[in-house]
């Protein structure tokens, strides 16, 4: 199962790569292959009950366990490198329907 899981992420991994290394003109339908591909993604672990916990980000939960969304966003820019925009849609992610 490991195994299967391990190729797969591989699998995608590449299709990222590809599309990332991809002219501009190519790219512009990419956000939606992405989005299938990661969609088939989490079939194929929800089918092998593979559960993904995430990264971890030190800080960020505790944040947002105590209502800090704006100290959560700056532990997860610090922890991932990721933008403003990226780190704020994934800590809201993080933190659920409200």
């Amino acid at each position: 199962m490991e195994a299967t899981l391990v190729i797969l992420l591989a699998l995608v991994v590449a299709l990222l790569a590809a599309q990332l290394s991809a002219p501009t003109a190519r790219r512009d339908g990419a956000a939606v292959r992405i989005a299938e591909i990661e969609r088939r993604l989490q079939l194929v672990m929800d089918h092998l009950g593979v559960v993904d916990e995430g990264p971890a980000l030190p800080g960020v939960r505790e944040h947002l366990a105590r209502g800090e969304k704006i100290k959560a966003i700056k532990a997860y820019r610090a922890a991932t490198g990721a933008d403003l925009k990226t780190a704020k849609e994934a800590v809201e992610a993080m933190a659920g329907p409200r």
